[in-house]
């Protein structure tokens, strides 16, 4: 991806209210081919309708979406055939089979005949439902019918791929096959939004995140930048035996105890950057301290989101 490409999918300074409710306060955001953006907040963010007014479902009050550089209207049925939205409601048809139901979508998106049926195959294929084709969707356990949402949502090849949870309530071995074909989807050259409220799946797989909150965009970037604009830092917490002397880590640039366990034998450590370990070790051993155990911690997304909200990823909005 390169960071001067044109987006191909631009919200500008959109705004939505349901009743008194603000869910969108005038959030932008640009999405370019080839990467993966995460959109990462607790229920009732507005990350559901953000995705649903960039699928064009859904018209903001004010501002507007760009597809390509252009206005949805300006060709609605063209420039909606280059998105590709999997819901996090199943929609899919319980009585049809796998085969049916991709095959449906593909006709919808204005594929031939022929053209469907090719898609359908390889789609499923993709996707690892190829041997279940011709059983109904209704057999299917919760993680296949995940993988058979994407499968429907992805069997044009469009260029925008728009997913909302897709991998709630699925087992590990499902999560994983999702994970694995959007980051193959996006190396393919595909641009792909990302709403999630799992931290551990934006970090391994997305290019930049987007934290959004109470209707607003609160920080974007790579994930190296919203960590820091979190403002944590590397910890360390120790287990020891001995006897501590007051001001023990004061002589340390950049080391600082950040909490008072009441429990004899241990401390918490915050420090620069995690190449102070040996330095912080070195200085126990010298004051007869021995450590039994130590345990490191990095500042990741769900430290940042944190810092930045006051609440977790997981909470509610009310």
């Amino acid at each position: 991806m390169s960071l001067a490409e044109a987006p191909i999918l631009e919200a500008i300074e959109i705004s939505k209210s349901y009743g008194t409710r603000l869910a969108l306060d005038n959030v932008s955001l640009a999405l370019r081919p080839g990467e993966i953006a995460g959109l990462l907040g607790p229920n009732g963010a507005g990350k559901t309708t953000t995705l649903s007014i960039l699928a064009t479902l859904l018209r903001p009050d004010s501002g507007r979406v760009l597809i390509n550089g252009k206005a949805p209207k300006t060709d609605r049925r063209g420039l909606g055939r280059m998105l590709g939205l999997v819901p996090q409601s199943l929609a899919l048809y319980p009585t049809l089979s796998a085969a049916q139901n991709v095959w449906h979508f593909a006709r919808m998106q204005g594929l031939s005949r022929d053209d469907a049926t090719e898609s359908c195959r390889r789609v499923l294929e993709e996707v690892g439902l190829s041997d279940r084709a011709d059983d109904p969707m209704h057999a299917f356990s919760g993680g296949m019918r995940r993988l058979l949402n994407l499968a429907c949502g992805i069997v044009h090849r469009p260029p925008v791929l728009l997913l909302d949870e897709p991998t709630v309530g699925v087992d590990l071995q499902s999560r994983e096959q999702i994970l694995t074909r959007i980051r193959h989807y996006a190396d393919a050259g595909s641009a792909v939004i990302y709403s999630t409220h799992y931290m551990e799946e934006a970090e391994r797989i997305c290019d930049r995140v987007l934290l959004i909150d109470r209707g607003k965009l609160i920080a974007e970037g790579d994930l190296e930048k919203v960590i820091s604009l979190g403002g944590g830092r590397p910890r360390i917490e120790l287990t020891y035996r001995g006897q501590l002397p007051e001001g023990r880590f004061g002589r340390l640039a950049g080391v600082r105890e950040i909490s008072a366990t009441g429990i004899e034998g241990r401390a918490t450590l915050e420090m620069n950057s995690l190449a102070q370990v040996a330095e912080v070790l070195h200085g126990l051993r010298t004051l007869d301290v021995n450590v039994i155990d130590f345990n490191l911690h990095s500042p990741n997304l769900s430290d940042a989101f944190i810092a930045l909200t006051g609440h977790t990823l997981r909470d509610q909005v009310l």
